[in-house]
């Protein structure tokens, strides 16, 4: 279990040549990490670069020969030369070296692996389905004219909580045919939930061994300096001719990942459980699963959906319990008036009460001058009898 081995590493000395080539037996450990420097550097200056390989070649101890392999040559020379020199001069003050700096372009994007997992990494990160990426780029490699394509994506996949593992097939991956021309590349989209990992293998047809790898190297050079392409004779495996010769293989898309597996076949799918169960072929449950599929395929699209309209609602409950809030105040502001206007009424009916109080002392007052007034006349009556009574 568990055993994997990276295909292009398999297969150097066969079909494959090696990506850095020098030789040293004193300063081994600092080239290794000078090259790791040299392409970190390069991949971080050119994210937009699509850069598919970087070749290093030593030559002598004070010349480095950097073979940068990408599908967009414009981004990386820059206008009149000038990226491209810009770049050339930091990597001279990072290996203090005199560095000769080669730009060559990839003929056929759709069918290198590196720019393959890339592109489904960038989609990913501008939130594209999965589902429809993957299936989008095993279609477009194969259109390409690929004997075989399969892309793998690990993570927490559609925001799932825990990560899971799937991938799709179509055509034949041969990983253990050595002569098998099987391009290989790794990517990570960097998400809102986490990073995603990115595989992609893509099977180019079969090597033809005609001679040593130098003699293969020496016939590409030469074919790049006269204007032709680089690439290495091929064939397509006998396989591949035996289905053409006999009238064409039917496309067959292979979907893994949870334990079970989606198998396209002449319009219908059947459902295969890990380990080889039961079968489910009829009519109706091949349409339930094709609705199923594509359900599926828009989940993410009616997650981002709901997801807006959620905050929507809370927007608007937020501005309701604003307003709510400033009807509270607004009441509380109302009592107060209430209570104000009550306290000035009591304060009215106490200065009434004063003033009765006032109007009743006054009266009292005039009701005993009233009676002083009485009597005062009674008391003069009463003084000439005393007087004469007197005499």
């Amino acid at each position: 279990m568990g055993q994997k081995i990276h295909p292009y590493g398999l297969r150097l000395g066969i079909v494959t040549d090696w990506k850095s080539r020098w030789y040293s037996e004193k300063d081994y450990a600092a080239h290794v990490n000078e090259d790791h420097q040299i392409r970190k550097y390069l991949r971080g200056e050119l994210k937009r670069g699509a850069i598919s390989r970087i070749d290093i070649e030593r030559i002598g101890d004070k010349k480095v020969q950097i073979d940068v392999h990408t599908a967009r040559p414009g981004v990386v020379i820059g206008r009149g030369g000038s990226e491209a020199e810009r770049l050339r001069s930091g990597l001279e003050k990072l290996t203090d070296r005199m560095v000769k700096f080669n730009v060559i372009e990839v003929q056929n994007a759709e069918l290198d692996a590196t720019l393959l997992a890339r592109s489904v990494a960038d989609q990913l990160e501008g939130r594209v389905s999965f589902r429809r990426a993957l299936k989008r780029t095993v279609q477009t490699a194969m259109k390409a004219g690929a004997e075989g394509v399969r892309v793998q994506a690990s993570g927490r996949l559609g925001g799932s909580d825990m990560g899971r593992r799937e991938w799709y097939l179509e055509g034949r991956v041969p990983l253990h045919t050595l002569r098998a021309d099987i391009d290989f590349g790794q990517a990570t989209a960097h998400t809102t939930v986490g990073t995603i990992g990115i595989k992609v293998w893509v099977y180019r047809g079969d090597i033809l061994v005609t001679g040593g790898l130098r003699t293969e190297r020496i016939a590409a050079e030469a074919r790049l300096a006269t204007g032709g392409r680089a690439d290495r004779k091929r064939r397509r495996p006998a396989k591949s001719r035996a289905e053409s010769a006999a009238g064409g293989r039917e496309s067959r898309l292979i979907e893994a990942g949870g334990g079970k597996r989606l198998i396209e076949a002449g319009g219908g799918k059947r459902l295969i459980e890990a380990g080889g169960g039961k079968r489910q072929t009829t009519a109706a449950e091949a349409e339930a699963l094709l609705e199923e599929a594509r359900d599926e395929s828009n989940a993410d699209d009616v997650v981002g959906a709901v997801v807006e309209t959620e905050e929507v609602v809370e927007a608007v409950e937020a501005v309701v319990e604003t307003e709510e809030v400033v009807e509270a105040v607004e009441a509380v502001v109302e009592a107060e008036e209430v209570v104000e206007a009550v306290e000035a009424v009591v304060e009215a009916e106490e200065v009434v009460e004063a003033v009765e109080a006032v109007v009743e002392a006054e009266e009292v007052v005039e009701a005993v001058e009233a009676v002083v007034e009485a009597e005062e006349p009674e008391s003069q009556d009463q003084d000439p009898t005393s007087e004469g009574g007197d005499d």
